[in-house]
C-alpha cells in the first residue's frame, strides 16, 4: 500500500505538471510540462539520494570507524525487517540526521558529527529508529523527488517550439514547477513526521529516548548554524536546521513545530508500544 500510495503522489505531481503547461501555453506548454515531469521523475529516482549526500558533505563511514552507530542501526533494521542502510557522517558540529534513497534496498541515512557527540544511546537509537521509519514507509522516495522537483523543474524547456505561447509557458513553468513540488512538501510533511516519530517510537518499545533527542535537537539547533546542510536538504533532516537567521522560508517549513511533535510522542507513554 505504501509502494501505490508514494507512485499515486508522484502521478499526480506529474499531472499537476502536465495540464498546468497545458494551461498556460496550449500544447508547447502540455509539451514543456511533459519533459519537467520526466526529467524531474527520472534523475530524482535514480540521482537525489547522490546529490543530497554530496551535497552536505557526508561521508561514507564503516564499522570500524563508528562501531556504536553501526550496532543501533543493525538492531533497529532487524527489528524493522529492512536492510541496513549505508551510512554516512556530515562534517558538520549542528546535530541532525537524515535519510535519503528511493527504496529500503538502496537507502542510505546520513548523521552529523554534532548529533553523534550530544546523543547519548538511548536519543541515538530513538534518532535513528526515526529515519528508519521513513525508509520503511518509502517517505525517502517521496521527499527527495518533490525536493529536487524544485530544482529539476526550472530546466524543462522547449527550445524548438516557440508557437502557442511557448516561451511564455516555459517561463512560467519554471516557476510553477517548484511552487508545484513546495506544495506537494508542505503538504506530505505534517504527517510524514508524525508518522516517523511514533512509528520510531514503537520500533524502539518506548519513546523517551526519542522525545529526549528532539528536545535537545530543539536547543542546540536554535544556538548552531549548519556548515554543510543546505536549504534544499533541509527537508529530510529529523528537525529544521538553522542557516544563521530566519528568512521568509520559514513560513513554509516542511516541519511541523518540535513541541507538537514532542507532545505527541508524549501521550504514546501509557500507550502498549510492542
Amino acid at each position: 500500500m505504501k509502494v501505490l500510495r508514494t507512485g499515486a503522489i508522484l502521478i499526480l505531481l506529474s499531472m499537476l505538471l502536465v495540464i498546468a503547461g497545458g494551461a498556460i501555453g496550449g500544447r508547447g506548454g502540455l509539451q514543456i510540462g511533459l519533459a519537467i515531469a520526466v526529467l524531474m521523475n527520472f534523475s530524482s529516482y535514480f540521482f537525489s539520494d547522490k546529490i543530497a549526500l554530496a551535497s552536505s558533505g557526508a561521508q561514507p563511514v564503516s564499522r570500524e570507524q563508528l562501531p556504536r552507530l553501526y550496532d543501533v542501526m543493525e538492531r533497529l533494521a532487524a527489528k524493522a525487517s529492512i536492510p541496513v542502510p549505508k551510512l554516512y557522517v556530515v562534517p558538520d558540529m549542528a546535530p541532525n540526521a537524515f535519510a535519503t534513497g528511493r527504496n529500503p534496498n538502496h537507502a542510505s541515512v546520513a548523521v552529523t558529527k554534532g548529533l553523534l557527540e550530544i546523543m547519548n544511546d538511548d536519543e541515538l537509537e530513538g534518532v535513528i529508529a526515526h529515519e528508519l521509519s521513513h525508509v520503511r514507509n518509502y517517505d525517502i522516495l517521496v521527499t527527495s523527488i518533490g525536493k529536487w522537483a524544485m530544482i529539476f523543474g526550472g530546466f524543462g524547456r522547449d527550445r524548438d517550439d516557440d508557437r502557442g505561447g511557448g516561451g511564455l509557458s516555459a517561463l512560467l513553468m519554471i516557476f510553477l514547477a517548484p511552487f508545484a513540488a513546495l506544495l506537494l512538501q508542505l503538504f506530505l510533511s505534517r504527517t510524514r513526521e508524525y508518522s516517523a516519530d511514533e512509528t520510531g517510537a514503537r520500533m524502539v518499545g518506548q519513546p523517551y529516548g526519542l522525545i529526549s533527542a528532539l528536545q535537545k535537537l530543539g536547543t542546540y539547533n536554535r544556538k548552531i548554524p549548519t556548515t554543510a546542510i543546505s536549504p534544499s536538504t533541509s527537508a529530510l533532516c529529523i528537525v529544521k536546521p538553522m542557516f544563521g537567521g530566519e528568512t521568509l522560508s520559514s513560513l513554509f517549513s516542511t516541519h511541523p513545530p518540535l513541541e507538537d511533535r514532542i507532545a505527541a510522542l508524549k501521550q504514546m507513554v501509557n500507550t502498549p508500544l510492542r
